[in-house]
């Protein structure tokens, strides 16, 4: 099953006979603006404009619980994900497609979360928003109630002590940005730095100027080029477990099977007795 649909395959779906439930997960970072702009707003955004019969669904309030020692987007509650899914009209055999406002972060933090607790058929779109060429809609749909049910799997997901590991005995990709990777710079966290033998690559890097994931087979030459070989355990963390979900997606697309690091680096540098790398390398 392809991990990411283009807008003119979805555009065929829709029209098909089985035609996916939409996730609008529009979503930023940083929400400090210059002064007297208004922060960034999802659901603003969403009213203004979204695919047509989408869901809108809040990625800090439905696909995370609060800030915490677990990191600044920790697992949510699985009952109350499972309601939201539900309540956008989510179920095991419908599938499911996700976009965003374009820079696939968001995106892919809802399909991994749909991925990991069992749903077979979901898929991000590629570009986003602005890859869509038809009409948008305004009116909030009221779709049927769906009948997921989440089931976590037993493998995908790291803690820091085996993030740690991984680190070790495999590839741990680090999706930050370089600078914050080798801890030039660190505008969010507590500490610079990233986990000890872990490897940079920044998921920016995983896709075009449009923001649309590269060809299968680059995505596998730059994955090699990383320490990435048949039969490598690999892992991906970065700040709060949103774009390492990127980049465990762009795995995916290579056809390589990646874990997330949920709590990332804002549990790791939360920990005062967790060890920090600084530098170009991975220590």
């Amino acid at each position: 099953m392809n991990a990411i649909i283009s807008a003119s395959d979805l555009a065929k779906d829709l029209t098909g006979a089985h035609p996916p439930v939409l996730l609008d997960v529009r979503w930023q970072l940083t929400t400090a603006k210059a002064a007297g702009e208004p922060p960034f707003d999802g659901r603003a955004a969403y009213e203004a404009g979204h695919l047509p019969g989408a869901v809108y669904v809040d990625l800090d309030r439905e696909l995370a619980s609060a800030p915490g020692k677990a990191g600044r987007h920790p697992l949510p509650d699985l009952a109350r994900f499972g309601a939201v899914m539900r309540r956008a009209g989510v179920s095991a055999g419908t599938p499911v497609v996700v976009y965003d406002g374009g820079q696939g972060w968001a995106a892919a933090r809802a399909w991994w979360l749909l991925r990991w607790t069992g749903h077979p058929d979901v898929r991000v779109l590629d570009g986003g928003l602005p890859s869509w060429e038809g009409a948008l809609e305004k009116s909030v749909p009221a779709p049927a109630e769906g009948a997921f049910v989440p089931e976590p799997r037993a493998t995908g997901l790291l803690d820091a002590d085996a993030a740690a590991a991984l680190a070790r005995s495999g590839v741990l990709l680090d999706a930050r940005a370089g600078e914050r990777y080798r801890g030039e710079v660190e505008p969010i966290d507590p500490v610079p730095g990233h986990v000890p033998g872990a490897v940079s690559a920044p998921t920016t890097e995983n896709v075009a100027a449009d923001g649309r994931f590269l060809p299968a087979g680059e995505l596998r030459a730059r994955f090699e080029g990383l320490g990435v070989t048949e039969g490598t355990r690999v892992g991906v963390y970065c700040g709060s477990g949103v774009s390492a979900a990127h980049e465990v997606l762009a795995l995916a697309a290579a056809g390589i099977e990646a874990e997330l690091y949920v709590g990332s680096w804002s549990e790791w540098s939360s920990d005062p007795g967790r060890p920090v790398a600084v530098g170009p390398d991975p220590q």
